[in-house]
């Protein structure tokens, strides 16, 4: 759409057309079933094994530690559910330690773990910049801990957490750590030795890549109990074809991103910059949301009083600007998100939220152009909400 403006890269990006030149073989030339043993079958296996080796090396761990799913919330929920029920089943540990601002697919996937399965679930507090502080997370262990799950960077809010730190203190008590890297995974290191983590959750289409596959890192000697069953596929812990064209373009997606991961930030970072600081000096009754410094460095996330978050993005959309809102649903009541109400923000603030999100694409004339209409745009917003209420 040539008429509109995306900043919305932190919900997905476009596939990198270096990407979809490695994957277009797989799906006529090369195609056939990995688990097939004809030559056919041969070549697509070699092409998932050489995939995992690329993904291994951009994450400095083991071939063998790598799971390739169908997407980062697959790989949440394999990490979760997975490895709450393998502790449990090994030490008879039920206690999940995460926090109200992580994405909904470690949240939700640790409430139902509560509802249905017996395990129990301590909702760590954040500060209020939605940061995880490693004093929170030691102070709850205990010897019935079975996980903790804290994301390394929040998609919503843009704030980073001490993922290394806390992934020592959870090594330290002997109890497994997962973080889910998804957003994080375009900008930052993800280096698994730096890190330390047990297991580490990605999504393709955040950084390039196509949509509908992920990967799960695994540290060798980690127990996981598979929760789709089937086939033998990834060493038995996850059933199912592998989608070879897409494990090849995830492959080449997370190379290039650590291959050109310092250049697209030190491109994003300052058009974030001129976007954070316009907006606070000139809209009244707006704040940042997430912390102001240790942040992803795309990330631009507002909070404007007494606006409607969805009524605001329409408003965008038909000037031809493509962002996104922490509001919950989009019909009926709204509230605010969880993330919104983690930080501590009133009702009247935390539904007004606004996400821009930059990308590689992004030029410095889309960022002034935004800038010019947005204030009134908020303006024209809270005038309709006053006029509805």
């Amino acid at each position: 759409m040539s008429d509109l403006t995306y900043f919305d890269y932190a919900a997905t990006t476009p596939v990198d057309p270096r990407v979809l030149a490695v994957m277009l073989p797989y799906f006529d030339e090369t195609f056939g079933n990995p688990s097939s043993i004809h030559r056919h079958g041969q070549r697509a296996e070699a092409a998932v094994e050489a995939a995992r080796e690329t993904v291994a090396a951009a994450l400095n761990c083991r071939p063998d530690e790598i799971v390739f799913t169908s997407c980062g919330s697959e790989s949440d929920n394999l990490a979760l559910r997975g490895e709450a029920l393998a502790m449990r089943a090994k030490s008879g540990a039920d206690w999940i330690l995460t926090s109200r601002a992580e994405h909904h697919a470690v949240s939700k996937t640790a409430e139902q773990l509560e509802k249905y399965f017996g395990f129990k679930v301590e909702w760590l507090e954040t500060d209020e910049f939605g940061m995880l502080a490693p004093e929170t997370v030691e102070k709850a262990l205990c010897s019935e801990t079975a996980l903790v799950s804290v994301m390394y960077a929040n998609n919503e809010i843009g704030t980073l957490n001490p993922i290394a730190e806390i992934a020592a203190i959870c090594r330290a008590h002997g109890v497994p750590f997962h973080s889910d890297a998804v957003q994080a995974a375009a900008y930052l290191p993800v280096d698994i030795q730096t890190l330390n983590v047990d297991l580490l959750s990605l999504g393709a289409h955040k950084f390039y890549g196509p949509k509908g596959v992920g990967a799960l890192y695994v540290r060798k000697g980690t127990a996981i109990l598979p929760v789709q069953t089937g086939g033998g596929q990834e060493s038995g812990r996850r059933a199912g074809t592998q989608n070879v064209p897409y494990i090849v373009g995830f492959a080449e997606a997370l190379r290039l991103t650590v291959a050109e991961r310092d250049q697209r930030a030190a491109h994003a970072r300052p058009l974030r910059d001129q976007i954070i600081g316009r907006v606070l000096e000139e809209i009244p009754e707006s704040r940042l949301t997430g912390h102001p410094e240790l942040r992803l460095p795309n990330h631009a996330s507002f909070a404007f009083k007494d606006v409607d978050g969805n009524l605001l993005l329409t408003l965008l959309d038909a000037a031809g600007f493509a962002c996104s809102s922490g509001s919950a649903c989009k019909t009926g009541n709204p509230e605010p998100s969880e993330v919104m109400a983690a930080i501590g923000l009133e009702r009247e603030w935390g539904l007004g939220s606004l996400r821009i999100t930059l990308g590689a694409a992004t030029t410095p004339a889309e960022v002034e152009a935004f800038l010019k209409v947005l204030p009134g745009l908020v303006q024209k917003a809270r005038v309709l909400k006053a006029i509805n209420a």
